[in-house]
């Protein structure tokens, strides 16, 4: 997989490996509260078995770019060239920054809303997904929201985006957040008390944003120290009483 975030883009970034590019948090099996449907329809979308277009829409930390890097990785796990670009910090760039990448089995479109207001940007993306669609290419798109509620000046792009399948991202409670952190510590084989666990989302922001920053912040220490992540741990690392 491909993965163009926001740098100064002229061309295509050359493939690196994929443990470099996707990170192990964001895969398929790891993502929480999934709607009933959605994970099958990315698989399928990632191994082609299932083509077309899928848009997704959520607040802040739903997770919408976990589930394109992992989308992706799943494609490239198939044998299916897939690229990743996160919109945001490219206005005005747009065109330069989605040259050539017709070629991509499968394209991932992170940040759509950051197009709003450059006519130009939306411009070169219905140039894009026309040129992809007409090929028989895969597009997933993720944005803050649903197409008829994104401020677009250019119609056609957004029918277009409404002709793709959509899927509303909820955002998780406090068990929801628990079994995110709970999952990553075990991917990690880390030890997160329970009681360490429950002091932290109650102590700490309750934004999952937030929540995961910290706990590589955690992951980090506690690695160094050769520490169980308990309170006592927590409350030196973060300085909280």
């Amino acid at each position: 997989m491909t993965r163009l975030p926001q740098p100064e883009l002229n061309a295509i970034v050359p493939q690196l490996p994929l443990a470099l590019r996707a990170p192990p948090d964001q895969r398929m099996s790891l993502y929480v509260g999934a709607p009933v449907g959605l994970l099958d329809r990315l698989r399928a979308l990632a191994t082609g078995a299932a083509g077309g277009g899928v848009y997704l829409h959520g607040a802040h930390a739903t997770g919408k770019t976990h589930l394109l890097l992992a989308t992706c990785a799943e494609a490239e796990s198939a044998g299916r060239r897939a690229v990743y670009l996160g919109l945001r910090g490219l206005r005005g760039r747009v065109r330069g920054a989605v040259e050539g990448m017709h070629g991509a089995d499968l394209l991932a479109l992170d940040d759509l809303d950051a197009v709003s207001g450059s006519r130009d940007d939306q411009i070169a993306l219905f140039d894009l997904h026309n040129r992809l669609r007409d090929g028989g290419r895969d597009l997933l798109y993720a944005a803050a929201d649903a197409p008829d509620a994104l401020a677009l000046e250019l119609p056609d792009l957004r029918s277009r985006l409404a002709q793709c399948a959509r899927w509303s991202l909820p955002v998780l409670d406090d068990a929801g957040r628990a079994d995110v952190l709970r999952q990553r510590a075990d991917a990690r084989g880390l030890d997160f008390d329970a009681a360490a666990l429950d002091w932290m989302l109650r102590r700490c922001s309750r934004d999952l944003g937030s929540l995961t920053s910290l706990f590589e912040q955690l992951d980090r220490a506690s690695l160094a120290a050769q520490r169980r992540l308990t309170v006592p741990f927590l409350r030196q690392v973060l300085g909280i009483d």
